[in-house]
Parts: C-alpha cells; structure tokens; sequence
C-alpha cells in the first residue's frame, strides 16, 4: 500500500513539479493550496507526511503546522518544511514552529526523497 502525502502549495508549476517528483518516488499524493487546507485535509484525510510549503496564502505553513500540532488526530504527522525562504535561521524556525524537517528549494527528487525517507523511517535508497 502507498504510503499518503500532503503536499501543501501554493504555485501552480511548483504543484505540478512536485506531485509528479512525489508519485516517481512512489507516494500518493494529495494537494492543499493553502495553510487553511492543509489544516483540514490533514484531519480528514490523515496522510503519512505533509510537505509543506511555508509562504502561502491565507494562513502561512508555520501557523498551519501549529494548528495541526494543536489537533490530537493530527498531532503525530511528521512535517517537512518546503520553502525557497533559505535564510539564516529558517531551519530553526521552522522546527520549533512544529515542523520535523526542512528542505530549501530548489531540491532534486533525491533530496525530496531523501528528506521524506528519513522522517517516515523507510529504508535509505541504495545508490
């Protein structure tokens, strides 16, 4: 059985890009387009994983992620931090923030996938 994805996202082409690069790596992948609909798709659907983006419309990625830390049915999912905001400090903030990882686009599919593994501790990809 697939392993379920939350892509949180808001970009169009970023969308596109991504969900093909997380159905090559062999996940299921559903899409939110904003901090909002990740909070809700989360609860309902109970993915595995949730990339999420953290510059979005309507409710930012980090606020999404403390309200999904705050709900006890979502409370366990591991959160990838997926952003192009690569300053100094994001990685950090985006942790404490409630995420459990951080990956700075752009990434190749093998970073994504890489990142990915390691939170849901599925085996490494043999080179």
């Amino acid at each position: 059985m697939k392993r379920r994805i939350l892509l949180v996202e808001d970009e169009p082409a970023t969308i596109d890009l991504m969900q093909q690069q997380l159905e090559f790596l062999g996940y299921e992948v559903t899409v939110a387009k904003n901090g909002l609909e990740a909070v809700e798709r989360a609860a309902s659907g109970l993915p595995d994983l949730i990339v999420m983006d953290i510059r979005m419309p309507k409710m930012d990625g980090l606020q999404a992620a403390s309200r999904i830390r705050k709900n006890p049915k979502t409370q366990t999912i591991p959160i990838l931090a997926a952003t192009a905001k690569a300053l100094p400090g994001d990685r950090e903030k985006c942790l404490a923030g409630g995420c459990d990882g951080y990956i700075a686009k752009p990434f190749t599919y093998k970073e994504l996938g890489a990142a990915i593994r390691k939170l849901l501790k599925e085996p490494s990809e043999q080179s």
